[in-house]
């Protein structure tokens, strides 16, 4: 969308288990809890590298979340439209989800944490060129597909560590995510503003100089981590078409996982997919830069809403609470699509975005709760790349497609086509009857 016992191997799980097999409470999932420098417990969330990791997390999803607005506006500004968008977005997302199986299989052989820093490094260098060339007037859209197929690429040797990173650091599993996912969210707020506002004062080339300096804060933050060294990293592991292999088959014995990725499948295309650039397109055009990043911050605030929900709300079956909820995003692209004033596609945002965070809380949890550690990086990447390999075709379409039907006539699809797929999602057995886990993973300090 978006983990227990690394040092043991587990049973692989077929089928959901029955409801006797999910206590509400159980044993550490990765050995004893660990212990404080005094022979305390480790805090169950705020604890030294959760704070950081929560740091470094929030600052790069303010860079994330600026950029929107900057790309916009600036291929707007230069003639370009829906299908000048598109391709820009659809050139990271094409990268990130083509690559990012192979991303998982590199932090299961290699340091986890030194991927991820590598991968923010190299992206202050991508950022800083596109800073470059929108500053100078020299945006050619093959120069920003370019760049945007590099950083895709560092998203996807990035995002894999990250479901491995949380239960290493937090005891509460669920609560990290929320509390991660709210503050993302609440970057969703400040981010589109913030462009908005570096857009008046400098240009578009200020919002990339910006998220260039947000990778290099989320480097520095994950480099002061101190993470147990995971078991067997010092050994030989399997061969990189084994890991792939295993790493397939970990995927396919999960019925309710493969079923929420091909289902997701469909959303990415038809709804998510093309909202992106024809939101964009038709705000700016109608409304103004402003209103669109006003829309943008609308969908953060629902976010932060949704967040602070999943925070609180420990459904027994988390899959079916949040394919409820994602009810609640439909309203988003038919808002745009019948071309409905400012305030009431600010609305229908709000709504909009408290679905899409409640929904990606339930399903990263579940995730990282259900799936063994020793093999979680590599089934997030397949989950990841399932999830994601439709979006750039919706996002490369949606120009062509409003061409042939209207961009309204699409947006209105979108919303459809958002009901059917939470229809599918609660009809599916495998996916509606799973029962929450709780697992409260160690966080444990590796030795200074």
């Amino acid at each position: 969308m978006s983990t227990p016992s690394p040092g043991r191997p587990e049973a692989r799980e077929t089928k959901p288990l029955p409801a006797s097999a999910h206590p509400g409470e159980g044993p550490p999932a990765s050995g004893v809890a660990s212990q404080g420098g005094a022979g305390s417990p480790e805090p169950a969330l705020w604890s030294r590298n959760f704070a950081l990791f929560f740091a470094a997390r929030t600052v790069a999803k303010l860079g994330d979340l600026m950029l929107p607005v900057a790309l916009a506006a600036g291929l707007v500004a230069q003639g370009g439209g829906a299908g000048a968008v598109g391709a820009a977005m659809a050139s990271f997302t094409a990268s990130f989800a083509g690559l990012v199986i192979f991303g998982g299989v590199f932090a299961d052989r290699f340091d986890t944490r030194r991927l991820m820093i590598g991968a923010d490094l190299v992206r202050v260098v991508t950022q800083s060129g596109l800073a470059l060339l929108f500053a100078t007037g020299h945006a050619a859209l093959w120069a920003i597909c370019l760049l945007g197929v590099v950083n895709g690429v560092c998203a996807a040797a990035f995002q894999p560590g990250v479901a491995s990173t949380v239960p290493l650091i937090a005891r509460d599993v669920q609560a990290a995510n929320a509390t991660v996912r709210t503050s993302e969210s609440g970057m969703a707020v400040l981010g589109p503003a913030a462009a908005g506002v570096l857009i008046g004062l400098t240009s578009e080339g200020g919002v990339f100089a910006v998220h260039a300096a947000t990778y290099l804060v989320s480097a520095l933050c994950l480099l002061a981590l101190r993470l147990p060294e995971r078991p067997g990293s010092r050994e030989a592991r399997a061969a990189f078409r084994a890991d792939l292999a295993e790493g397939w088959r970990e995927f396919l014995a999960r019925p309710w996982m493969w079923g929420v990725i091909l289902i997701w499948m469909l959303f990415m295309c038809a709804a998510w997919g093309p909202s992106v650039p024809l939101a964009a397109t038709e705000i700016i055009t109608g409304h103004g830069e402003r209103a669109y990043g006003l829309v943008n911050s609308a969908l953060g605030v629902g976010m932060v809403l949704g967040g602070l929900a999943a925070l609180r709300f420990r459904p027994a079956r988390p899959l079916r609470a949040g394919a409820i909820a994602l009810f609640g995003f439909a309203p988003h692209p038919v808002a745009v699509g019948l071309g409905l004033s400012v305030p009431l596609i600010v609305g229908a945002s709000v709504v909009a975005g408290a679905a899409l965070a409640f929904w990606g809380v339930m399903w990263a949890t579940t995730v990282q709760t259900q799936v063994p550690g020793a093999v979680l990086n590599r089934i997030h990447a397949y989950e990841v790349a399932g999830s994601l390999v439709m979006l750039p075709v919706g996002q490369a379409l949606a120009g062509p497609a409003a061409g042939l039907f209207g961009p309204g006539e699409v947006l209105l699809a979108g919303g459809a086509t958002t009901l059917l797929v939470c229809a599918l999602l609660l009809a599916a057995s495998p996916i509606r009857t799973l029962r929450r886990r709780e697992v409260h993973a160690a966080a444990q300090r590796a030795q200074p």
